[in-house]
């Protein structure tokens, strides 16, 4: 299965990532997701996730978080603002320990903590804002038997004059 893990467009898909997450199996977005970008990221692929983030409207109809079984685990979102930087990675872990891997955004920092379960996963910004090392992404291949996650980071489109 083909996972594509994003957060972070507010309001703004770098055109490159839509290009190279289409036809995925499945879409995931941390929050933070902006006018517009539900419907982009749902044309992406054949199922699309999106949980709340703090920039999101109070009432966003996305959870705030989501827990789905993929091939080979299970998957935890949310988008991790509920918890101050210094302990969100070990709040994030307690509150999901049967997660193969959770993913984040909030930071706009791309994160791939693999050393010890539960993974966490944080593909950076996929717009404009902030999108700290370049916009990006995460493909996730689960089956069965593996994980096989890769980064995909681009070059800060250029300003228009």
């Amino acid at each position: 299965m083909r996972v594509v893990i994003l957060a972070d467009t507010h309001g703004f898909l770098d055109p490159r990532i839509a290009r190279d997450a289409a036809g995925a199996d499945l879409v995931v977005h941390a929050g933070d997701v902006g006018p517009g970008m539900a419907e982009a990221t749902a044309a992406l692929a054949d199922e699309c996730l999106i949980v709340t983030g703090n920039n999101d409207p109070a009432d966003s109809v996305w959870p705030a978080e989501i827990v789905r079984d993929l091939p080979g685990g299970r998957l935890a979102v949310m988008h991790g603002h509920q918890w101050p930087a210094k302990n969100r990675h070990r709040r994030l872990a307690a509150r999901f320990p049967d997660a193969r891997a959770i993913v984040l955004g909030h930071s706009h920092r791309r994160v791939m903590a693999t050393d010890s379960r539960p993974w966490l996963l944080n593909p950076g910004a996929a717009g404009k804002t902030r999108a700290y090392g370049g916009p990006g992404f995460i493909e996730l291949i689960a089956t069965d038997d593996d994980w096989q996650m890769t980064p995909y980071v681009f070059e800060r489109l250029a300003r228009r004059k």
